[in-house]
C-alpha cells in the first residue's frame, strides 16, 4: 500500500483504509438545534410578515396565523420525529414516502426537490443576503442587479466548498450564525418592549379591523407564516450523520420549535407595535423598516443581522438538502455520482456541487420570487403524503419498530389541516396550483425512461457508466460502503 494512504485529512487512517467509506456521525444535539432554528431563521421572519398581513387582513388575525402556524410545524415536528426514528434514515420526506408508498411517488418528490424546492429557496436566501449586504454601499438606490446576482452566486460557492470540505466547519458556521440571528431578533424585541412601555399601544386598539375570513386567503396567509417556519424538517436529512438519532432528533424538535415560535411571536408582536398596518404593507423588508423608525444611528445594523441570518439559512440548507439527493442517487433515482463520497474528507462533493449549479442557474433569473407560490402549495403537498405515510404505515407495518410513538390524534389533526392548506388556495391561485401539479405530473414519464426501464440499449447503459466513473475520478470519490482499492 502506498505512504499517502497512511493518513487522509484525519478521517481515513491506515488502520481503516479498508473499511467502510461513509459520511460519519459527526453531528451533536447542539449541532441539530443550531441546523433547525438556523434554518428556519432565514430571511422569513425579516421579510414576510408583510405577507402574513397581507392574506389576513388585520392585526390580530395575523397574531393568530402566526401562533398557529408555529403549532402546526410543531405538530408536524413531532411527527417527522417518529417516522425520523422509525426510518433511521437521511433524505427526510423521500425516505418516507418510498417506505411507505414505493418508488415512484418516492421519485416525484425528489423530481420536484431537485428542480424546485431546493434551488428556489438556495437561490432566494442568496439573492436576499446580496441585497442586504450590498445596500448600504448603494445608500438609498437599489443595488444593481449584476452585482446582486454575482455576490449571490460566490456565496453559493463559497458555502458548497466550506460543505464539501469539512462537515465541522459547516456546524462551526451554522453555530455562529444561528446566535447573531437570534440576538438580532432580541434586538428587535427589547426595542418593541421600550416602544410599548412608553405608552404606543395605537396599533392594537382595534386588532381584528379588516379580517379577512375567506378560507382561501386564511390558507394564503398560512402559505407566508408556514414559508418563515420552513425547514423543521431539515435535521431528517441527516439521520444517518446524528449522534445517537432516536435520542437527539426528537430532543432537537421539542428544543427548537418552542424556541422558534416564541420568538417568532415576540418579534412580531413589536413589529406591530413600533409600525402601522400600512408600513407592514408597503415594506419589503419589514425588520429594515423597523430599524430605520426606531434604532436612529444603528438603523445600519438591521441590514447587516438580516444578511447574517440569510447567509447561516443558507448554509444549514446545503448541507441538508445534499443528503436527500445523495440519498436518492443512493437508491437509483438519479445518477451514481451523485452518490459518490469524497474519500479523504467523507463528504457528499458531487451531490453538493450538482445541487449548486442548479442553484447558480435559478440565481440568474430575473424574477425568481415567482416560484415562492408553487414551492409553498408543492411543499406542502409532499408534506401531507409524507404524514399520509406514517398512518398508512401504522396499519400496514405495526410491528416497525418506533422509538417515538406520537398520539395517532397528532398526524390526524396535521393531515387535515394540511389538506386545507392544499385544497383551499386552488380557486385563489388557480395558476399557481395547476402549474405546480403539471410539473409533478411530468416527473412520471421521466421516472419510466430513466428507471423503470429496464432494458436500455447498451449505448444508453455506457453513456451513464461513463459519466459516473469519469465524476469518480475527477472528484476523487467512491460509492458508499465501497472498500477503497491501492
Amino acid at each position: 500500500m502506498p505512504e499517502s494512504k497512511k493518513k487522509c485529512d484525519g478521517n481515513v487512517t491506515s488502520e481503516n483504509a479498508n473499511s467502510e467509506v461513509r459520511m460519519k456521525k459527526e453531528l451533536a444535539l447542539i449541532d441539530g438545534v443550531a441546523i433547525i432554528v438556523g434554518v428556519i431563521i432565514g430571511s422569513g421572519i425579516f421579510v414576510s410578515p408583510k405577507g402574513v398581513l397581507k392574506y389576513s387582513g388585520s392585526v390580530g388575525q395575523a397574531l393568530i396565523v402566526w401562533i398557529l402556524s408555529g403549532i402546526l410545524s410543531m405538530i408536524g415536528a413531532l411527527c417527522y420525529a417518529e417516522l425520523g426514528t422509525m426510518i433511521p434514515k437521511s433524505g427526510g420526506d423521500y425516505a418516507y414516502i418510498s417506505e411507505a408508498f414505493g418508488p415512484l411517488p418516492a421519485f416525484l418528490y425528489l423530481w420536484v426537490a431537485l428542480f424546485i424546492l431546493v434551488p428556489t429557496g438556495n437561490a432566494i436566501t442568496a439573492i436576499t443576503f446580496a441585497q442586504y449586504i450590498l445596500q448600504p454601499f448603494w445608500g438609498a438606490c437599489t443595488p444593481p442587479y449584476e452585482a446582486v446576482r454575482l455576490l449571490a452566486a460566490a456565496t453559493v460557492c463559497l458555502l458548497t466548498i466550506i460543505n464539501c470540505y469539512n462537515v465541522k466547519w459547516v456546524t462551526r458556521v451554522q453555530d455562529i450564525f444561528t446566535a447573531t440571528k437570534i440576538f438580532a431578533l432580541c434586538i428587535i424585541v427589547v426595542a418593541g418592549i421600550y416602544y410599548l412601555c412608553i405608552g404606543h399601544v395605537e396599533h392594537f386598539r382595534d386588532p381584528m379591523e379588516g379580517t379577512e375570513w375567506q378560507p382561501g386567503y386564511i390558507a394564503l396567509a398560512f402559505y407566508s407564516g408556514l414559508f418563515s417556519y420552513s425547514g423543521w424538517n431539515y435535521l431528517n436529512y441527516v439521520t444517518e450523520e446524528l449522534k445517537d438519532p432516536y435520542k437527539n432528533l426528537p430532543k432537537a424538535i421539542c428544543i427548537s420549535m418552542p424556541m422558534v415560535t416564541i420568538i417568532y411571536v415576540v418579534t412580531n408582536v413589536a413589529y406591530f407595535v413600533v409600525l402601522s398596518r400600512n408600513d407592514i404593507l408597503a415594506s419589503d423588508a419589514v425588520a429594515v423598516t423597523f430599524g430605520d423608525k426606531l434604532l436612529g444611528m444603528f438603523s445600519f445594523l438591521m441590514p447587516f443581522f438580516v444578511a447574517c441570518s440569510t447567509f447561516g439559512s443558507l448554509n444549514g440548507a446545503i448541507f441538508a438538502s445534499s443528503r436527500l439527493f445523495f440519498v436518492g442517487a443512493r437508491a437509483g433515482h438519479l445518477p451514481r455520482a451523485i452518490a459518490l463520497i469524497d474519500i479523504k474528507r467523507l463528504t457528499p462533493v458531487p451531490s453538493l456541487i450538482f445541487m449548486c449549479i442548479i442553484t447558480l442557474a435559478l440565481v440568474i433569473i430575473e424574477d425568481v420570487y415567482v416560484l415562492i407560490n408553487y414551492v409553498s402549495f408543492v411543499e406542502a403537498l409532499f408534506i401531507t403524503i409524507s404524514v399520509t405515510g406514517l398512518l398508512h404505515m401504522r396499519w400496514t407495518k405495526p410491528n416497525l419498530k418506533r422509538p417515538i410513538r406520537v398520539n395517532i390524534i397528532l398526524p390526524i389533526i396535521f393531515l387535515l389541516i394540511c389538506g386545507f392548506l392544499v385544497t383551499f388556495p386552488c380557486y385563489v391561485s388557480p395558476i399557481e396550483v395547476g402549474v405546480g401539479l403539471v410539473f409533478i405530473l411530468c416527473g412520471i414519464p421521466v421516472y419510466f425512461v430513466t428507471i423503470a426501464w429496464k432494458t436500455k440499449p447498451d449505448w444508453l447503459n455506457k453513456a451513464f457508466n461513463d459519466f459516473n466513473n469519469s465524476c469518480a475520478k475527477l472528484f476523487l470519490c467512491v460509492t458508499e460502503y465501497e472498500e477503497k482499492q491501492s
